[in-house]
């Protein structure tokens, strides 16, 4: 079939179940061959071909809703909702989004990019549906194992059930999110998939009850208690009939004409349903089908005969591997170390530590929150745990970052993974907000090294710090190749360090974008002396330091890959606020806005936050400068 020319999914209620199988490999094999070129999502999306080819027949979107969690396996729902043609921009700058996106279509009814939200907002949607006299009107939430970890996803099941609300939870059930899935609803799930399938599973176990000799009959009518025991026995979905949900599975994730049949039946019920599919992550695909550690979860472009993932030429070594393995070597001398991560371990490169230290690596899975404060417990006993998170994800720990941690100044590291732009997964996981949500809280320190051989000095430094919490903030993606050390030495968490003199302007800033300042000062050397100030200590600030630059008067540049609003730059304005100086000041940053895919230089770009740019806004700052100066 010529997937271009879908329009809706509506074509597919005239579709035989073997016309749906054969459409559901020409999509597996576009996914496979368009991946290749750009990159993304593959295996999460492979294994989904048959289940969003199922939902889209039983159910009417967009009249019916369907709303993904996570979104990263929405790209055969935007296949099936006339997107086709653009796959070629996929994740690329102006182009197809990799989650799902409300002004791309009606058929996106949520936009997410983090795990555990498909619930609460199907609730809130079929709460709306009800009001507006639309209670025919479906919402689906479709989840995966890994995100029903999440607590959000446990407070909805909670509410729907109670409330007894027409929603449909889909659990795709593929025993990975981007790692192999870990906890206790996980080993649940496991048990669940060895059970038998029970369609009508309420109806088929009171029905032997029944016909059990003594059981049935007067303790069929009085011995509610033996009931319930022989249904927990024999019914693998009891846990959600308990919270008020219909059940139905395992069904097979693969096979149409079962997921058709199960869909069917779950639609007819009145109130909260569970349908439990299984599937295979990257079905279809070998090289996917085989991974076990994530690699195929989201990648850039490969080799479709043999499965190699084409990389570009590596300068340095990536900033995760760099604080996972200082933080291995000091945990070699110090056993107070402990790693806790929320699913993360893959996308941070924890494997040295959790091969050398397994019973002091801990994996909570999706649950940013509990890691948080699973770390506070473990600080209060002495221990000195590190948090391995991504930026876009600490965001969901920020009460038990100031409730837990800060404001109980406890010893935790939290080294904060992808913190600035991150490009193609877009606006939901650009690491931009973390300085302005840490900064203003009591206790914390922040940090940030310019580069791998800081980086390593930095984590070395925080794991011997014992005077309250600490954040590390790296980017994505690998070092500028210096220099490694083999020596790890302590360095001042208060002072900054002049990486070139200048006398015109200065410019302030850490990580990253002291090469940017360098190139810059490189670019400006004609017309002005450009000083460059390595700010690694984001808080504090280095009084000192600035103090210094008030007296001489100096025009100060604040460069920061992070929100301007409440950021670095806001930081320097207060202190010379409070220090009753008024210096000429120019903030730049990311601007106060959400910013969407696309290669990080070109997002830079699209903000005035490339080196050239800097450049040309620094001169023009300095030009007006003098001016009112005259």
């Amino acid at each position: 079939m010529d997937l271009t020319s879908i329009q809706d999914p509506s074509f597919l209620k005239r579709m035989s179940v073997p016309e749906m199988e054969a459409l559901g490999a020409d999509i597996r094999r576009f996914l496979i061959e368009k991946l290749a070129e750009t990159g993304g999502h593959l295996a999460p999306n492979l294994g989904v071909v048959e289940l969003t080819l199922a939902l889209h027949r039983v159910f009417d979107s967009p009249k019916d809703q369907l709303v993904w969690d996570v979104g990263h396996q929405a790209y055969v729902h935007k296949i099936l909702t006339g997107r086709t043609k653009q796959f070629d921009t996929l994740r690329q700058y102006n182009g197809l989004c990799g989650f799902p996106k409300r002004c791309e279509s009606d058929h996106d009814v949520w936009e997410t990019g983090h795990s555990s939200t498909s619930l609460s907002a199907a609730m809130g949607i079929a709460i709306a549906n009800e009001l507006k006299g639309r209670s025919e009107d479906r919402a689906i939430a479709i989840i995966g194992d890994g995100a029903l970890t999440g607590g959000m996803a446990l407070e909805a099941l909670n509410h729907i059930g109670a409330e007894k609300q027409n929603v449909i939870v889909i659990l795709n059930d593929n025993e990975m999110s981007i790692a192999p899935n870990v906890g206790a609803m996980h080993n649940m799930l496991g048990r669940m998939r060895a059970s038998r399938k029970l369609k009508h599973a309420r109806e088929e176990v009171e029905s032997l009850i029944k016909h059990i000799p003594i059981v049935g009959g007067p303790l069929e009518r009085s011995g509610e208690r033996v009931k319930d025991m022989l249904k927990s026995a024999l019914i693998p979905g009891t846990f959600f009939e308990e919270l008020g949900f219909t059940y139905f599975g395992p069904a097979d994730g693969h096979d149409l004409k079962d997921l058709l049949e199960t869909l069917e039946y779950a639609k007819k019920i009145d109130g909260p349903v569970i349908v439990h599919v299984i599937t295979k992550k990257g079905k279809g695909y070998r090289p996917a089908e085989l991974d076990g550690v994530g690699t195929w979860h989201g990648l850039g472009p490969y080799k479709i005969e043999s499965g190699e993932v084409i990389k570009g030429k590596v300068k340095g070594p990536s900033y995760s591997k760099v604080v996972a393995e200082t933080v291995t070597k000091v945990a070699e001398t110090d056993e107070r170390v402990t790693l806790i991560t929320p699913a993360m371990s893959v996308g941070s490169k924890l494997d040295c530590f959790s091969k050398k230290f397994p019973e002091r690596m801990f994996d909570v899975g999706i649950a940013e929150q509990h890691a948080v404060t699973l770390a506070g417990g473990q600080a209060t006993q002495g221990l000195k745990p590190v948090v391995s998170i991504y930026s876009t994800f600490f965001q969901r720990a920020y009460d038990q970052l100031v409730h837990d941690i800060c404001r109980q100044n406890l010893n935790v590291v939290f080294t904060i993974d992808r913190s600035g732009l991150v490009g193609a997964d877009g606006e939901t996981h650009q690491g931009v907000f973390d300085i302005a949500f840490m900064r203003h809280v009591p206790n914390i320190r922040i940090l940030m090294a310019k580069d791998e051989e800081e980086l390593q000095q930095l984590v070395y430094s925080a794991l011997r710090y014992d005077d309250g919490p600490i954040a590390i903030r790296f980017p994505r993606g690998e070092g500028i190749g210096v220099p490694m050390s083999g020596a790890l030495n302590e360095i001042p968490l208060d002072v900054w360090e002049v990486e070139a003199e200048g006398t015109d302007v200065a410019i302030l800033t850490f990580g990253p974008q002291v090469q940017d300042a360098l190139e810059v000062r490189e670019q400006l050397a004609g017309t002005l002396s450009v000083r460059v100030i390595n700010c690694r200590t984001i808080k504090p600030l280095d009084d000192v330091m600035l103090t210094s630059l008030y007296e001489e008067g100096i025009p100060l540049v604040t460069l920061e890959e992070a929100a301007l609003a409440g950021g670095f730059g806001s930081s320097v304005l207060e202190h010379a606020s409070d220090a009753r100086q008024f210096p000429r000041v120019l903030r730049l940053g990311i601007p106060d806005r959400y910013i969407e895919h696309g290669g990080v230089n070109q997002l830079l770009e699209e903000i005035g936050l490339r080196p050239s740019q800097i450049a040309e806004s620094v001169q023009q700052f300095v030009q007006a400068t003098n001016r009112q100066n005259v």
